[in-house]
């Protein structure tokens, strides 16, 4: 083993609901990303977000989320 090799970071799977116009933004970045010319996943957008809203101040983060209304938890019904 390699003492130089960096740890992998400890992975956490797990699932959440959100508006399909908020999907459907996600979708958008991704599209933006690759005009960009960088391909990204899904969750790597996410983790971008989470890096954005961290580096934010206590004001802009408090207006960050009440910008994000809230929705009703748990698996949507089926069509």
């Amino acid at each position: 083993m390699d003492a130089d090799k960096p740890k992998k970071p400890k992975l956490v799977r797990d699932s959440f609901t959100i508006p399909k116009s908020e999907f459907l933004v996600l979708q958008e970045l991704k599209q933006r990303a690759g005009k960009a010319g960088t391909v990204v996943k899904k969750s790597e957008i996410l983790r971008a977000g989470i890096k954005a809203l961290a580096a934010m101040n206590a004001a802009t983060f408090a207006a960050a989320l009440a910008a994000v209304p809230a929705i009703k938890t748990g698996r949507p019904a089926k069509d």
